[in-house]
């Protein structure tokens, strides 16, 4: 059996690109061999004993390409250990504890394939980089109703520390 893992995102803005890389950091720090590659660039998953898959949040869910992946590959992720992380703002909002509701957006997922762990992490806001403008118009008015801030909201220390307990999981 191969002993490399691969830690595979969907993003829109690269934010969830930037917890992937941590993700696959730590785990490399502890002596395996790590891929950190956009799930388009993910034809096969044979040489990987395990994955750790993540994607940015759109509307309450993984971006279609996530789920398009999870679906392609179901049977290969459902044979090895399988991690899953999302990234979306509603995590840095600055009133209210949104993480059950949060966690409840990967259900999705959870029906494609059971993770031995979910990881929830808030992103960073650059609106000059949200493609769409409608999404740039609507972040625009959040950020002036004091609904989140624009900038980097992802805690790095957090991020490290759930990959570091993946670890014995895969």
């Amino acid at each position: 059996m191969p002993d490399k893992i691969l830690v595979t995102y969907a993003t829109r803005t690269g934010s969830t690109a930037g917890v992937a890389e941590a993700i696959g950091q730590t785990l490399a720090a502890g002596g395996v061999q790590v891929d950190v590659r956009p799930m388009s660039a993910v034809t096969d998953l044979a040489p990987y004993r395990a994955v750790v898959a993540g994607s940015a949040i759109q509307d309450k869910q993984w971006l279609p390409e996530a789920m398009q992946f999870l679906q392609t590959h179901r049977a290969a992720l459902a044979a090895r250990p399988f991690a899953a992380f999302l990234v979306c703002m509603t995590l840095a909002m600055t009133r209210g504890d949104y993480r059950a509701e949060v966690a409840r957006w990967l259900q999705p997922v959870r029906a494609q394939v059971r993770p031995v762990s979910e990881g929830l992490f808030a992103g960073a806001l650059d609106i000059g980089k949200v493609p769409s403008r409608r999404d740039r118009l609507a972040f625009r008015l959040s950020v002036l109703f004091g609904v989140w801030k624009e900038g980097d909201h992802r805690d790095w220390e957090v991020i490290r520390a759930w990959a570091e307990s993946l670890r014995p999981l895969l």
